[in-house]
């Protein structure tokens, strides 16, 4: 369900915007797509898991949010972020 750490620091090797950067929105929702995916598939096998199923739709909804901002402020990013991670058609 967890990432690991070393998923993590690839992700925000591959997302950051400069050097130092561990939490813009483009790594924020990298970060949440993953977890997001990770989920999903427990609970393919764990139906009744209604807690992680809360959780889940949690999640969702702030990647929505992170996702209308990096539209809202950057559409060329938000533009490459939906191409890379694969999110639209």
């Amino acid at each position: 369900m967890s990432i690991t750490k070393t998923d993590k620091q690839n992700l925000i090797e591959k997302f950051r915007v400069h050097e130092n950067d561990t939490g813009s929105a483009e790594v924020q929702v990298a970060i949440l797509t993953t977890r997001i995916n990770r989920l999903n598939e427990h609970l393919k096998l764990n139906k009744t898991d209604h807690a992680s199923r809360r959780g889940l739709v949690m999640m969702v909804g702030k990647r929505k949010r992170l996702i209308e901002y990096l539209k809202n402020h950057d559409l060329s990013k938000y533009k490459k972020l939906i191409k890379d991670l694969g999110l639209r058609k």
